[in-house]
C-alpha cells in the first residue's frame, strides 16, 4: 500500500455549492499534488454531483469509496447519506464512510470531514468553507486550526449564501479570505508547498494522543462510536433534549469548540482564535450548533403541531359519530355532549392550523 501524501484538501459547501465547486475545482490542474475531499449538503437523495464536476475538472472526480487509500491526487465527493471521514494508521490514510448520527441535521455533514482531516493530517490539512446557510463547517475548521492546519474561507460578499463563510470568519482565525476565482490558485500553492520536515514526520506518525480530546471524542461519534462517559469529559448537561432521538443534549465545553492551544503549530500559537458559538451533542451522537438546533426544533414543532391537528380532526369526527349514534338511541343529552366535544376539537384544530400556516415574522 502506498503511503499517503502529507497534504489533504477538504472542502465544505451547501446552498449555491455546485457553481462554487465548479469554479474552485475547475481551476485545479491535472497534476494537482494532493487529494481533495468534498462534502456538499445533499442528504439522502441521489446525487450526480461527481458527473457534473467531471465536465469542468482536469482531475478525476467520483464518489468516495469506503476503505480506499488516499494515495493519488483525485477529487472524492461524499456519497448520499454517508459521512465522509479520513482515518490514518501510521503512514497510511484512507477513506471511511459512515452512517453515523446526523450533525447539524444533515448527513453527510462538513464538520465530521474537517475534524477527521485535522486528526489525520495535522499541519498538512487545509479546510475550505464555501457558500452555504447556517454554520456547518465552522467547528470543523476550528479543529483544523487546532491541529496546525490551514483555514481558507470564501469571501462572504462573494457567496451565494454568506452564512457559512461569515460564521467561519466569526469563530475561526482564518488564514485566507478569498473570492471564488482566487481559491483554486491558493489551493495549488498550499498543496505544492513542502511541509517542514518536522511537520511531515509528525503527520506520518500522528498518534491519538497528539490530537485534542474533543476532536477524538467527536470523531468517534461520526463513525458510530462514542459513549456517555467520553462525552462527559468534553461537555456538561444542558436543559434541552435532542430533536432527533429525544435524549438529553450536552453543551460542549469551550475546549470542544476548538481552542488553538499547544496543539497548534508554533507559528499559529500566537494567534488567538475567536470564541466559538455554543454547540450541543447527545450521547447517541447527534450534534448541533445552536443555530442548527433552533432550525431542527422548528421542524420538530411543525411535525408535532400537524400531528396534533390530525388527532383533533379524528377526535372531532369520532365525537360526531358518537353524537349521531346517541341521537339515534334517543339519548339527547349524550348527543349534545358529544356535539360540544366535536365543536371544541374543531376550534382547537382551527387555531393550530392558523398558527402553523400564517406568514412567519
Amino acid at each position: 500500500m502506498t503511503p499517503a501524501t502529507g497534504k489533504l484538501i477538504v472542502i465544505g459547501t451547501s446552498a449555491g455549492g455546485l457553481d462554487a465547486l465548479k469554479r474552485v475545482l475547475g481551476a485545479l490542474p491535472a497534476d494537482f499534488p494532493a487529494p481533495v475531499l468534498v462534502v456538499m449538503h445533499i442528504g439522502a437523495r441521489e446525487s450526480i454531483l461527481p458527473a457534473l464536476l467531471r465536465k469542468v475538472c482536469a482531475l478525476q472526480v467520483r464518489h468516495a469509496r469506503n476503505g480506499e487509500h488516499l494515495a493519488q491526487p483525485t477529487i472524492l465527493v461524499a456519497p448520499p447519506d454517508r459521512h465522509l471521514t479520513v482515518v490514518r494508521d501510521g503512514p497510511l490514510a484512507c477513506v471511511r464512510l459512515a452512517n453515523g448520527p446526523m450533525e447539524n441535521y444533515t448527513r453527510p455533514a462538513i464538520d465530521p470531514l474537517f475534524r477527521s482531516a485535522a486528526a489525520a493530517y495535522g499541519a498538512g490539512a487545509t479546510g475550505v468553507v464555501l457558500t452555504g446557510y447556517l454554520d456547518d463547517g465552522s467547528a470543523g475548521l476550528r479543529a483544523i486550526k487546532a491541529c496546525g492546519g490551514t483555514a481558507v474561507v470564501q469571501d462572504p460578499q462573494d457567496a451565494f449564501a454568506p452564512d457559512m463563510p461569515a460564521s467561519a470568519l466569526e469563530q475561526v482565525a482564518v488564514d485566507y479570505v478569498l473570492k471564488l476565482d482566487d481559491i483554486g490558485d491558493m489551493l495549488l500553492h498550499l498543496a505544492a508547498a513542502p511541509l517542514r520536515p518536522a511537520s511531515e514526520e509528525a503527520a506520518m506518525k500522528r498518534k491519538p494522543a497528539d490530537v485534542p480530546e474533543w476532536i477524538r471524542v467527536e470523531n468517534s461519534y461520526a463513525n458510530g462510536g462514542g459513549n456517555l462517559r467520553e462525552l462527559q469529559r468534553i461537555a456538561r448537561p444542558s436543559t434541552f433534549s435532542c430533536p432527533e432521538c429525544g435524549g438529553a443534549l450536552w453543551e460542549l465545553n469551550g475546549a470542544a469548540g476548538g481552542q488553538a492551544g499547544a496543539e497548534a503549530s508554533a507559528e499559529r500559537q500566537s494567534v488567538q482564535q475567536p470564541a466559538p458559538r455554543t454547540r450541543y451533542r447527545c450521547h447517541t451522537g447527534h450534534g448541533f450548533t445552536a443555530l442548527a438546533l433552533e432550525q431542527t426544533q422548528d421542524r420538530v414543532v411543525e411535525e408535532a403541531v400537524w400531528a396534533a391537528i390530525r388527532a383533533l380532526n379524528e377526535k372531532e369526527e369520532l365525537a360526531r359519530r358518537l353524537a349521531a349514534e346517541s341521537g339515534a338511541r334517543g339519548l339527547a343529552r349524550a348527543a349534545a355532549d358529544y356535539e360540544a366535544r366535536a365543536a371544541s376539537a374543531q376550534r382547537a384544530a382551527t387555531v393550530l392550523r392558523e398558527a402553523l400556516v400564517r406568514d412567519p415574522p
